[in-house]
């Protein structure tokens, strides 16, 4: 699947720990996804902020039925997946 296909929109920085392992894990598992750096895009950066209350907490995942993971745990991720 493609990311268009999927829908996910990952909002992170490159820098994060949180961000890097959630990267991995979506890699491993082979799931697409639309990755937006929020220290080079600022309107990502907004997006980010006005749903963290003001907070810039990555990674900031948005799912395609409109949920969000805000830095998910392993388990939490796995468990959005249905992975064992």
């Amino acid at each position: 699947m493609t990311e268009s296909e999927t829908g996910i929109k990952m909002y992170g920085t490159t820098w994060c720990g949180d961000c890097r392992r959630a990267r991995t894990f979506f890699s491993d598992n082979k799931i697409d996804y639309e990755w937006h750096d929020i220290d080079q895009d600022k309107a990502a950066a907004e997006y980010v902020m006005s749903v963290n209350k003001g907070c810039k907490s990555v990674p900031t995942i948005l799912f395609p039925d409109g949920t969000l993971l805000v830095e998910p745990s392993g388990f939490q991720l796995k468990e959005k997946f249905g992975i064992k």
